[in-house]
């Protein structure tokens, strides 16, 4: 696919996420993203609305610049350094366009991960969940199509101020998904903040993020009768490999 027919599919992405009927997010918040090849990705300008968004909404990033921001030393990073690095890591110099502060923690997930869009929002039922005191035990998964869609386990993440620490906070709970699972994440729920659908195609990044907004409606509805009735880790790992279940979830991709 070239990186054109590339970029006309995130930008569908980010409208569909950014229609105000699905209140997924408003204003300029969000953003998205979409691998181009192992070198780079293209992310949402800083400021850009999903709604509205075109392509010079987007910037094309060096992902080995960016991930420079994480491989010094763990010391404070200061909000000027970022603004260069990633003013740096444009590929097109004669851009002006901002890329993201979440530009660090989108080139993390593609270091680590295969997915080749991702799609960050922050819908406000999935916001009050993760508002809660609850929020790490409240994103357990509860129904049986959370699971065939997000996955039979989610990453929560405390918050951590966004930016280069959430990017380094992230780094560690998805290398810890994947040696614990031994599978890929596809869903990261962040404390007070939203959530990211990590996903193989746009269709797969949409099925997500309806599903984990269903999730947080139904937790904070079954929460108004008392306390919500968990899968067990049984129950979960049957859905989990049902042959009926694993032909569902080749249609959601």
């Amino acid at each position: 696919m070239s990186k054109e027919s590339l970029l006309q599919e995130l930008i569908t992405l980010s409208h569909s996420l950014g229609e105000p009927a699905r209140d997924y997010v408003i204003i300029g918040e969000g953003n998205t993203s979409a691998r181009i090849d192992d070198a780079a990705f293209w992310i949402k300008a800083s400021g850009a609305y999903l709604q509205t968004i075109g392509a010079s909404g987007f910037v094309e990033v060096d992902q080995a610049r960016v991930m420079q921001l994480l491989d010094k030393a763990n010391d404070d990073v200061t909000d000027d350094e970022v603004t260069r690095a990633l003013a740096a890591a444009r590929v097109d110099q004669t851009c002006t366009a901002r890329p993201s502060v979440e530009t660090v923690l989108h080139a993390v997930l593609y270091r680590l991960t295969d997915a080749r869009f991702i799609g960050h929002t922050h819908p406000p039922a999935a916001v009050a969940v993760l508002s809660s005191a609850r929020a790490e035990d409240l994103t357990r998964q509860v129904m049986p199509d959370g699971i065939v869609v997000c996955g039979a386990h989610t990453i929560f993440v405390p918050y951590v101020d966004p930016g280069v620490p959430l990017a380094r906070e992230v780094r560690e709970r998805v290398n810890h998904f994947i040696e614990t699972y031994h599978e890929m994440p596809r869903t990261l729920w962040l404390q007070n903040h939203g959530i990211f659908a990590l996903g193989s195609s746009t269709q797969q990044v949409e099925h997500i993020t309806a599903m984990a907004v269903k999730h947080a409606r139904i937790v904070g509805a079954a929460l108004a009768w008392g306390e919500p009735h968990w899968l067990s880790e049984h129950d979960i790992a049957r859905i989990d490999t049902r042959p009926d279940e694993l032909l569902r979830r080749a249609k959601f991709k």
